[in-house]
């Protein structure tokens, strides 16, 4: 490490404040450490909340915060980085250019193959052999900066990739400006809108064709970067995809909807480029034949699959020879001192002096480098020896001394190390850097460089605006008069599925909640009678069904072997680690996360924040033996019917009628029907029900209150019990929204929405809801209504099978785009109808 002082961003030598630091430091000064101190902590929570660290139940956490206090940059120097930052992207795109095509830098030694051939971001199927080629490789540039103490910014990685991280650097800007409103008050600043209408732009005008839309390829919610994607394609009015997403007719690219086939002209590459294509490149989920549509000219790729080779941290070294080469000029923005240790004159230079270096991958610009002064003596002789042994997979680079800039901390301002990403944009004609960035305040333990961390106390980077500068406006491009649009059938298929998986998940928590709710109601009354008794076997049954307590302790409780308490332990297992209300709960975390680019941000707001609060509160669950323990665990329940009531009511009043909320309430309808029929099942399918009335009686009276409709048969029937009535209510009553016949006709109306007239989905649902009135119609004639009642489970199971028929129709239609399925040997006329 460098002997030499790090320089203060903020501070000149004699310790006065800089010029265009001054007016923010007056702002700071006059908030007081008291109010910024809350303002972090406002930060902080914001974040949390909404921003990068809104993360689901079970997922390892992301701490990236915003620090209050920005990286101011004058207009002057960002134009002498923007300047050099574009001469050196321009470099990046001639190198790979040439090692994508005629290789003559490899022919003439100014780069070696070590670096090329031996790296796995070189992907051959890119290669154009005949030296030809249209498409730029390079649309979108970053740069890792850090600035040394002789002032002067230097490079430290290029990245070539993906230029990670843009939408980080909005984040911070979007939700510190509304923490902090006076910081923004102090000074004029450029504003990042322009930048990315510049860039949306520069998009569109890629497309091979009018009718071409442009598109982000996601590797989906397991990326480490989603809340990146899902940012950049509301910013950029683009569509979010994944691999499955996609398919190829004829060459072309397509994005797979629910109306068929929509094309594709340009992908926003957001996803390792070995995996884009699962034929040519490595097996995962590409898109076969990705390539050739490639080659072939019917859609761009930002940047190219192959552009990861430029990030190799070895290439550093020959940059300025290749500068003069390929642009006749020397790099104007230079790189930190790097050497690749392939050759033996420079190996023996950095071991002899392994603490003034920070070691690195040659050709691995993701790796964190290593840092041989913060290594004990054992674990440097052993890098050492690793170096000796394969020189040629490492490359050094002169161990750094980063300014440092202004943080707030405990006790006021502290000096930490900054580290800058900036971000640049090739429009079509030259390259525009954004105005702004990201920047890292670095602790010990950051790696100076590799990919972005999870963990980090990242600063807004204001550019100041130039006086004498004009504003400009975007490109103005031609573009077609749209056409008006207001159908639900251009939602993406995995789309549609992830609402509809949604509406199922939600709705299984919500009934597993109930259920839970009922038995615990029982469990906790001092002197159960026999019937709540029997009601709670049957209770306990219908959660061992849905797997929310296990199927021997159900069982055993028939038996009288499972006492009160040990029943109430085994209930209030399902809300611990690995409960099933935990992993439903999970289920719909997921989903929600998944959807996170389809749901407005209040919406994603409060769903994450009470999915978070309930898991936080189910751990919190106290241990059986305690006499809180079944009446927290009743809160829980409490908590998951109003979540469950929060989310129908912003579907309701947040979600554009069709699209996604079509679907949201289709899969609620369709779980919800299969619930109604299969608990109604399950509560009347008890030992003695056609010998003791009285078990038939408390089967009828457990589905009324399972289906909150015991209010609603007294208002009617005066509190006598019978079973034609209560079934009507339960099963054919069109009007109740908790029974299966409501269901069954909002589910059909929603698919009125998206099928073709004279299409047989469309009169799937008939038969069932003849079944419904049939079975209310045999008990209400029949002479012994009890004796009748008893024997529909058989019955019940088989119209719960034919409505998950149906669903499986849907579901193979519309989200798998497969063929439907041909039924064999199926005895029952009712499913026949229904599929």
């Amino acid at each position: 490490m460098s002997n030499d002082s790090p320089l203060d961003e903020m501070a000149d030598a004699p310790g006065h404040a800089k010029p265009h630091w001054r007016s923010l430091l007056s702002t700071m000064f006059g908030l007081g450490h008291e109010i910024l101190a809350q303002r972090v902590h406002l930060l902080d929570q914001a974040f949390a909340e909404e921003g990068i660290t809104a993360i689901l139940p079970g997922e390892r956490a992301v701490n990236w915060r915003c620090d209050p206090i920005p990286l101011v940059i004058s207009a002057a120097e960002f134009a002498a980085l923007q300047t050099g930052l574009a001469q050196r992207a321009q470099l990046m795109e001639l190198i790979l250019a040439d090692l994508y095509g005629p290789q003559t830098l490899l022919a003439d030694g100014l780069i070696p193959p070590d670096l090329v051939y031996a790296n796995p971001a070189f992907l051959r199927p890119c290669r154009t052999v005949d030296g030809r080629r249209r498409d730029r490789y390079l649309s979108f540039y970053a740069a890792d900066l850090l600035r040394g103490p002789d002032g002067a910014w230097r490079v430290l990685a290029d990245r070539t990739g993906q230029a990670q991280g843009l939408a980080y650097a909005l984040e911070n800007r979007r939700i510190l400006s509304r923490v902090v409103p006076e910081l923004f008050q102090s000074q004029p600043i450029q504003q990042l809108r322009q930048h990315l209408e510049v860039t949306s732009d520069a998009l569109q005008a890629l497309a091979p064709d009018d009718d071409a839309g442009v598109a982000l390829l996601s590797g989906g919610h397991a990326d480490p970067l989603w809340f990146e994607h899902v940012l950049l394609s509301r910013e950029h009015s683009i569509g979010l995809v994944e691999g499955g997403d996609l398919t190829l007719r004829s060459g072309k690219v397509y994005l797979k909807t629910l109306r068929g086939l929509q094309r594709i002209g340009v992908l926003l590459r957001r996803m390792p480029g070995h995996r884009v294509d699962s034929l040519e490149l490595s097996a995962g989920t590409g898109v076969p034949g990705l390539l050739d549509a490639i080659r072939g000219g019917s859609i761009r790729m930002v940047n190219d699959a192959g552009s990861g080779l430029a990030e190799a941290p070895s290439l550093a070294a020959f940059l300025p020879k290749l500068a003069r080469r390929l642009l006749n000029e020397d790099l104007q923005l230079a790189s930190q001192a790097t050497l690749w240790l392939g050759e033996g004159a420079v190996v023996r230079t950095v071991l002899r002096d392994l603490e003034g270096w920070i070691i690195r991958k040659a050709t691995d610009g993701d790796a964190p480098p290593v840092v041989p002064m913060m290594l004990s003596t054992a674990d440097r002789a052993d890098l050492a020896a690793r170096i000796q042994a394969d020189p040629a997979v490492y490359a050094a680079s002169v161990a750094p001394t980063p300014s440092v800039a202004p943080c707030a901390g405990e006790h006021g301002l502290e000096p930490k190390p900054i580290a800058l990403r900036m971000f640049l944009t090739f429009d079509g004609t030259r390259w525009r850097a954004f105005p702004g960035g990201l920047a890292r305040a670095l602790s010990e333990a950051d790696a100076l460089a590799g990919r972005l961390p999870r963990t980090a106390l990242s600063k807004d980077v204001w550019v100041l605006q130039d006086e004498a500068s004009t504003v400009q406006g975007a490109l103005a491009l031609l573009t077609p008069t749209l056409a008006i649009r207001r159908t639900a059938g251009d939602l993406p298929s995995r789309v549609a599925d992830n609402f509809y998986w949604l509406g199922r998940y939600l709705e299984r928590l919500e009934e597993a909640a109930r259920l839970q709710r009922a038995i615990i109601a029982r469990i906790r009354r001092p002197s159960p009678s026999a019937r709540e008794v029997a009601e709670m076997q049957i209770l306990l049954a219908s959660l061992s069904k849905i797997k929310m307590v296990d199927a021997d302790e159900a069982s055993g409780s028939g038996s009288g072997v499972l006492g009160v308490g040990m029943l109430g332990a085994a209930v209030m297992r399902a809300f611990r680690h690995n409960g099933g209300m935990r992993r439903v709960l999970g289920r719909v975390a997921r989903q929600v996360d998944q959807l996170r680019d389809r749901l407005t941000g209040e919406m994603h707001a409060v769903l994450t924040r009470s999915l978070r609060i309930m898991g936080q509160n189910m751990r919190r669950l106290p241990a059986e033996q305690s006499p809180r323990a079944l009446e927290y665990a009743d809160g829980l329940t409490t908590e998951i019917l109003e979540f469950a009531a929060t989310v129908a009511g912003l579907a309701a009043e947040n979600m554009v009628r069709g699209g996604g909320r079509l679907f949201l309430d289709f899969g609620r309808r369709m779980e919800r029907a299969q619930s109604v029929a299969g608990e109604l099942a399950q509560v009347l399918d008890q030992p003695g029900a056609l010998t003791q009335p009285g078990r038939g009686e408390a089967g009828l009276r457990l589905a009324l209150e399972l289906r909150d409709s015991v209010i609603t048969y007294r208002a009617r029937y005066l509190a006598v019990l019978q079973p034609a009535p209560a079934l009507d209510l339960i099963l054919a009553d069109e009007g109740n929204p908790r029974g299966l016949a409501f269901q069954l006709v909002a589910a059909r109306d929603l698919l009125r929405e998206i099928v073709e007239d004279g299409d047989s989905l469309l009169t799937a649902m008939e038969p069932l809801l003849q079944e419904t009135r049939d079975i209310v119609q045999e008990v209400l004639c029949s002479p012994d209504q009890t004796a009748t009642t008893a024997r529909l489970p058989p019955r019940l199971k088989q119209l719960e099978q034919a409505i998950g028929a149906v669903a499986d129709r849907v579901s193979r239609r519309y989200f798998t785009l497969l063929p439907i399925a041909r039924s064999v040997g199926v005895e029952s006329e009712l499913l026949r109808g229904a599929a």
